[in-house]
């Protein structure tokens, strides 16, 4: 009914950029929050940042400063730019959406499949 779709992860050497988008898609009635997080080789999955339906944001004190999350409300998009990038960064990046469909007046949590950012010279 809901999918959640990352893309724009790849390689890129420390110190690069890259934008991360997350599009829901289905029978969405309303998105609350939307969120990054990352999960890197045998460590747990962490929170990178959340952004609400009014646009308040929240990071990791790790990525503060360096990455802005924003969201298109109208697209149910959500974006991660990701700028002065560092080894550390390296992960899984997962989007995440809490939100309505219409066939429920419940909020419910949806996880996207993932996308492989390498920060790597």
């Amino acid at each position: 009914q809901v999918q959640l779709v990352e893309s724009g992860g790849g390689l890129v050497q420390p110190g690069g950029s890259l934008r991360l988008s997350c599009a829901a898609s289905g029978s969405i009635f309303f998105i609350s929050t939307m969120g990054w997080y990352r999960q890197a080789p045998g460590k747990e999955r962490e929170l990178v940042a959340t952004i609400t339906f009014s646009s308040s944001t929240n990071y990791a004190d790790s990525v503060k400063g360096r990455f802005t999350i924003s969201r298109d409300n109208a697209k149910n998009t959500a974006y991660l730019q990701m700028n002065s990038l560092k080894p550390e960064d390296t992960a899984v990046y997962y989007c995440n959406a809490d939100l309505r469909t219409r066939f429920s007046e419940r909020l419910s949590s949806y996880w996207g499949q993932g996308t492989q950012v390498t920060v790597s010279s």
